[in-house]
């Protein structure tokens, strides 16, 4: 395994259009880091970079010591696993993960090792002689994954591999990718517009945006101490509530407000995430109707709206003591309300 080093990477397609706008980012050996974004975002430009696919306008990718930038694919030392599988429909199973080995010419008795090494590793060992039209979409995708894993690379890229998987199987997989990950100790660049994915599989995650990285941390740094507002809005689910109003340095004062000490700003936004607002009897709170209660088992969402019009989501244990049409106050745990600056989405210091 070897690390990746993106170093001001730049891809700008023809008609001015930038998919990639100088973007810097360390894989370390044996990492594993998730680039996560909307689409159109260019995570998966910047992937095909990479990978040898797509050519760079400026910038440089080490994979280790090797400067690749300008290698094709084949001398890269990388695996790549796609959304649709890319299986052979007329080979075998044990073909299909055998084919890179294969065309490399590497002798019959490493073949048949390999194979059925990663055969047992992602337990499809009893599937080799089957066609891919004989499996399920997860058994399809562990074959995917089997045929990278022989090559034995320095760097596995994924391209959104579960997007075709049911949420069971898709949650399933996602485990056993964690998994595999520990016991191969390998560097993998993960992307998907999936936030649940980056947020539970990877060490490192970084979110994109319009060509660029917005920020790149732990999955509950992101969480918790979001750079913009932008990441704040992407990471997590339900989204976080936003709230317009303005900031006087020590307090937030908007529909919502709450107790804050950031830097004062006449123009800001307050974030709330939705584990952090407390519903109570309409007294000394902000005051706001209950417009939809969604029952989880564990937990409730309730969703409201304050009498300004802004409408919130709430998370509560358990089953809501809310029905629609309630009054309920609205408050924020101390010390969680996030500031950023309405006109750019920084946070406010």
């Amino acid at each position: 395994m070897a690390a990746l080093t993106v170093t001001h990477l730049v891809k700008r397609f023809t008609g001015g259009v930038i998919g990639v706008d100088d973007v810097s980012l360390t894989v370390h050996e044996g990492a594993f880091t998730a680039l996560v974004g909307p689409s159109g975002c260019g995570k998966t430009t910047m992937l095909r970079m990479v990978a040898g696919l797509e050519e760079p306008t400026s910038g440089a990718v080490r994979i280790g010591a090797r400067d690749v930038t300008w290698l094709p694919p084949r001398d890269r030392d990388v695996a790549m696993v796609f959304q649709n599988y890319a299986l052979y429909p007329h080979l075998t199973v044990r073909e299909n993960i055998a084919f890179p080995l294969t065309v490399r010419r590497t002798a019959a008795v490493e073949v048949t090792r390999r194979v059925r090494q990663a055969a047992e590793l992602l337990d499809i060992d009893g599937l080799l002689d089957r066609k891919p039209a004989q499996l399920s979409g997860g058994q399809r995708q562990r074959a995917a994954l089997a045929r990278a894993i022989v090559r034995e690379p320095a760097l596995f890229l994924f391209d959104e591999p579960l997007s075709n998987l049911d949420a069971q199987v898709r949650a399933q997989t996602r485990a056993e990718l964690v998994a595999l990950h520990k016991r191969l100790g390998a560097t993998i660049l993960y992307v998907t517009h999936d936030q649940v994915e980056a947020m539970t599989m990877a060490q490192r995650v970084a979110v994109m945006a319009l060509g660029r990285v917005l920020q790149e941390a732990p999955p509950m740094a992101l969480y918790r101490d979001p750079a913009s507002l932008g990441v704040a809005r992407f990471i997590g689910s339900p989204s976080i509530n936003t709230v317009a109003g303005r900031a006087t340095g020590t307090r937030f004062e908007g529909a919502l407000s709450c107790d804050t000490r950031v830097a004062p700003c006449a123009d800001a936004v307050l974030a709330v995430r939705p584990e952090h607002l407390v519903l109570e009897p309409a007294m000394d709170a902000a005051a706001a109707v209950v417009t939809l209660v969604e029952p989880l088992g564990p937990e409730s969402l309730v969703r409201v709206r304050l009498q300004g019009g802004e409408d919130l989501v709430a998370r509560v244990a358990g089953e809501a003591a809310w029905r629609m049409g309630d009054a309920v106050g609205v408050r924020v745990v101390p010390g969680q309300g996030l500031c950023f600056r309405a006109a750019d989405g920084a946070r406010l210091a």
